[in-house]
């Protein structure tokens, strides 16, 4: 068995449907049956759903979980290095084998019917979870919830809505409201859901969804609360309170994931030792990553690197209150985004704070931005704007500038995936 075995399956899939992106639950339904229907064989599953810091609260959970002395299965997308990222059995990422042996048998199962390839990978996914013992089952959406493919769960253990804000306006609606009901439809009867911070008009619509089904709620503000304290943070819910280290997940966006994850365990009856593992133990990589290592570092021995994958007007703020807490120094970015993302509310929370922007092409990318038309939205945005070929390139060029530059990778995971391959 070799490396290249999941590859030439997972390319053959893509062409089982002639969309990216359509959203149904129909055909998940028909391949499950066919296979045995393994998402009733699940350990509890906690459901994470909304458009910002659902990777970084799946990752506190399960930091915590496994603290505490449980095993976790945890799905994810999308990958940045290797598809084997979004598939954990047993705290484990899964291996060439095992993961060849269940596409191998949701590709045979699925008998050239249409599909699409987010659907058929994570029915692989949950195929996977299935033959395996575990406590708990971390499973993130991929677009929104009610359609999504990972909404095959009947009764889950809990649910989880991260932030939610605009992004993915082509599938989910152009408002708030549509947005947070399509995200809100993860909830179910009788099963608590963990509710983060939200805009107004969300929260007033998950609110109703969950009068609606019977849910309990345990909403941010209301049922729980996280605040920085001074270089810490402290969680407070109907439990007690807990006073805790800053969460390693850089930004002060996290304290806000921290507290999801925080009501999540605690709900689980997670002690504290676990709860701190949450926020001192989470990986989570291309998320205000700082890169220390590797070719890129090696190029620019003087500069500061740092890698993030957000692409929505909610993480260009992150970013932007994020860099304006860090010392002084000159701050340049290397941006590369899709060409569905809303640019200019994405970089405008950032043109304040620094130097230039230098813009590429996502390389590899179908759908990328090209350089040209960044860099034109980074100059509309208020940025002085450049074009390079290559991330390599533009590093050049920001250090032939400013050889200490504080350099931020960012627009795009699929940018941030490509970087973390090239620098090794």
């Amino acid at each position: 068995m070799n490396a290249a075995t999941s590859d030439v399956i997972l390319d053959r899939m893509m062409a089982l449907h002639p969309k990216i992106i359509d959203l149904t639950l129909d055909r998940m339904w028909r391949l499950l049956d066919a296979l045995g229907n393994p998402q009733t064989d699940l350990p509890p599953v906690i459901h994470i759903a909304g458009t910002n810091g659902k990777g970084s609260t799946q990752a506190m959970i399960r930091a915590g979980l496994e603290a505490a002395g449980k095993t976790v299965h945890a799905y994810t997308s999308p990958h940045l290095t290797r598809f084997h990222e979004r598939i954990r059995v047993a705290g484990t990422l899964i291996t060439e084998a095992d993961l060849t042996a269940v596409l191998d048998e949701c590709y045979a199962a699925n008998a050239g019917e249409n599909i699409t390839y987010f659907e058929i990978t994570t029915c692989a996914a949950l195929l996977a979870f299935a033959r395996t013992p575990a406590d708990y089952t971390l499973l993130e959406v991929g677009l929104g919830g009610r359609l999504d493919a990972t909404n095959v769960i009947a009764q889950p253990a809990m649910t989880v809505i991260t932030p939610v804000s605009i992004d993915h306006q082509q599938f989910l609606g152009d408002t708030i409201t549509k947005i947070a009901f399509e995200k809100a439809g993860i909830i179910k009867r009788g099963v608590p859901c963990v509710v983060a911070r939200q805009q107004d008009a969300g929260l007033d619509v998950i609110e109703d969804v969950v009068a609606r089904v019977g849910a309990p709620l345990l909403a941010y503000g209301q049922h729980w609360h996280a605040t920085p304290e001074r270089d810490g943070m402290v969680y407070q819910d109907d439990h007690g309170l807990l006073d805790l280290p800053r969460p390693i997940l850089p930004g002060a966006h996290q304290i806000m994931n921290a507290g999801a994850a925080l009501a999540v365990l605690r709900g689980l009856g997670v002690g504290p030792t676990g709860c701190e593992a949450a926020v001192t133990g989470a990986h989570w990589p291309a998320r205000m990553q700082r890169l220390k290592t590797g070719p890129l570092c090696d190029a620019a021995p003087g500069a500061e690197i740092w890698l993030d994958g957000g692409h929505n007007p909610a993480a260009g703020a992150a970013l932007a209150d994020h860099l304006s807490r860090l010392p002084r120094r000159p701050t340049y970015m290397i941006c590369g985004m899709l060409n569905t993302k809303d640019i200019g509310g994405y970089l405008r929370p950032m043109a304040k704070g620094t130097e230039g922007l230098i813009a590429v092409s996502i390389p590899g990318e179908a759908n990328t931005l090209p350089a040209a038309d960044t860099a034109q939205a980074a100059r509309d945005a208020g940025f002085d704007a450049q074009t390079a070929d290559t991330v390599d390139a533009a590093l050049a060029a920001i250090t032939a500038r400013a050889a200490n530059a504080r350099v931020l990778i960012c627009g795009s995971l699929y940018l941030a995936g490509a970087v973390l391959r090239e620098n090794g």
